[in-house]
C-alpha cells in the first residue's frame, strides 16, 4: 500500500499518512526503528503494510518511495 506523509514528529516518531482514497493511517513508531528512515517530510510518498490495533489502522514496515 502507498500513501503520502501528512504529518510526522521526528522526536516521537509518530504521525499520519494520507491514503489516495482520503483516509488516514497512523504511523507506528516501531515501523521506522531499525530502518534507514531517520525522518519523514510532509508530502513524501511511502510504501507500507497496514495492521489493525483496536480498530485503528496502523502503518508498519515503511519504505520511502519519493524523497519530496
Amino acid at each position: 500500500m502507498q500513501g503520502t506523509v501528512k504529518e510526522f514528529d521526528q522526536e516521537t516518531r509518530t504521525g499520519s499518512l494520507l491514503l489516495d482514497d482520503g483516509s488516514e493511517v497512523t504511523i507506528d513508531p516501531a515501523s521506522t526503528e531499525g530502518s534507514e528512515i531517520r525522518s519523514l517530510r510532509i508530502g513524501q510518498r511511502v510504501d507500507f503494510d497496514v495492521a489493525q490495533d483496536g480498530g485503528t489502522s496502523i502503518a508498519r514496515g515503511l519504505h520511502i518511495v519519493t524523497f519530496a
